[in-house]
C-alpha cells in the first residue's frame, strides 16, 4: 500500500533557530515564515509553480544555461527552508541531483513532514552551516550552487566574503554557475559590496532584479549570477524575465560590474 502524502497544518512551531509559521494561502499553497520573515511558498499539487519572483528568476537562469544538457545536473542549495526551489528544479529536471543545506535541524525535519519532497538521491537535505558544508565538499562536483541563506533580511556575513566565494568557485565544474540571492535595503550598500566581492573571484557576473530595485527605490532582492565562462543571456531569458508577473531586468557586462561599487569583503574584516 502506498504511503499517504504529508498533510501540512497551519500554526506556529518552535524550531532550532526561533519560530516557523505556516499559513494556508488563498491560492491553495502554503506560506512559510521564519522568525517573521517570509521564506518559502509551496503548492503541494504544483511543483512547477514558484511564488517568489527571485526563485522564478533563478529557475529561468538554470533553464537558459542548461537547455541542451544531456547529463544530470548537480545542484547545491545553500539555504533550504521548505525546499521550494530544489523541489521545482527536481521536478523540471527529473534526473538532476540536489543537496539542500539547512542550518535548522527542526525546520529540516518539519519540511519533510509537511511536504511531499523528492527523496534522496534526487533531493537530500543536509543539516549544517552553509559555509562548513561548502568547504567540506570535493572540488568540481557541482554544476550550480544557489545561495539563498538569510538571517532576517540579510545574508550571514561569513557567506559574503571573498574566501567563501572562492570555496564556491572550487566546487563548480567547468562552465558552472553561482547564483546568489542578495537582499538589501533601498540604499543598496550591502548588495553593491556583495557584487564587488563576487566579481573579485569570478570572471563574469550578471544581475537580475526589477528596475525599481536597481534604482534604489525599494528594499528587495538582486540576483547575482557568476561564472568563469559565458553566462546565460539569451533573448529567451530576457523575454522570460520581462514577461514574468513581476518583470525584471537583466544587467550584463560592464554595467553589471560597475554596479558593484562597494567594499570587497574578506573574512579578516568581518572578524574585526
Amino acid at each position: 500500500m502506498a504511503a499517504s502524502r504529508p498533510t501540512p497544518e497551519a500554526g506556529v512551531f518552535d524550531i532550532s533557530t526561533g519560530t516557523a509559521e505556516l499559513v494556508h494561502s488563498v491560492d491553495g499553497g502554503w506560506l512559510l515564515s521564519i522568525n517573521g520573515a517570509q521564506s518559502s511558498h509551496i503548492d503541494p499539487d504544483r511543483p512547477d509553480q514558484l511564488d517568489f519572483e527571485y526563485m522564478r528568476q533563478a529557475a529561468a537562469v538554470v533553464g537558459d544555461a542548461y537547455r541542451d544538457r544531456s547529463t544530470p545536473l548537480r545542484v547545491l542549495h545553500l539555504g533550504a527552508a521548505a525546499c521550494a526551489l530544489p523541489r521545482h528544479l527536481a521536478h523540471r529536471y527529473p534526473q538532476s541531483r540536489h543537496v539542500a543545506v539547512e542550518i535548522d535541524a527542526e525546520l529540516a525535519r518539519l519540511a519533510r513532514e509537511w511536504f511531499d519532497l523528492p527523496r534522496a538521491p534526487r533531493l537530500r537535505i543536509r543539516v549544517g552551516d552553509a559555509r562548513e558544508v561548502t568547504e567540506s565538499l570535493r572540488e568540481q562536483t557541482r554544476d550550480v550552487v544557489i545561495r539563498d541563506a538569510f538571517s532576517g533580511s540579510l545574508t550571514p556575513e561569513h557567506l559574503t566574503t571573498v574566501e567563501f566565494t572562492r570555496a564556491v568557485q572550487r566546487l563548480l565544474a567547468p562552465g558552472g554557475l553561482y547564483i546568489a540571492n542578495c537582499g538589501d535595503r533601498r540604499g543598496l550598500i550591502s548588495v553593491r559590496s556583495e557584487i564587488s566581492t563576487i566579481a573579485e573571484v569570478f570572471e563574469n557576473i550578471e544581475l537580475i532584479s526589477d528596475p525599481a530595485m536597481f534604482k534604489g527605490r525599494r528594499a528587495g532582492n538582486i540576483l547575482v549570477v557568476a561564472g568563469d565562462g559565458p553566462l546565460p543571456a539569451s533573448a529567451d531569458l530576457e523575454r522570460a524575465l520581462r514577461s514574468d508577473p513581476e518583470p525584471a531586468r537583466l544587467m550584463t557586462g560592464r554595467d553589471a560590474t560597475a554596479f558593484g561599487s562597494g567594499r570587497i569583503r574578506h573574512d579578516e574584516q568581518d572578524r574585526g
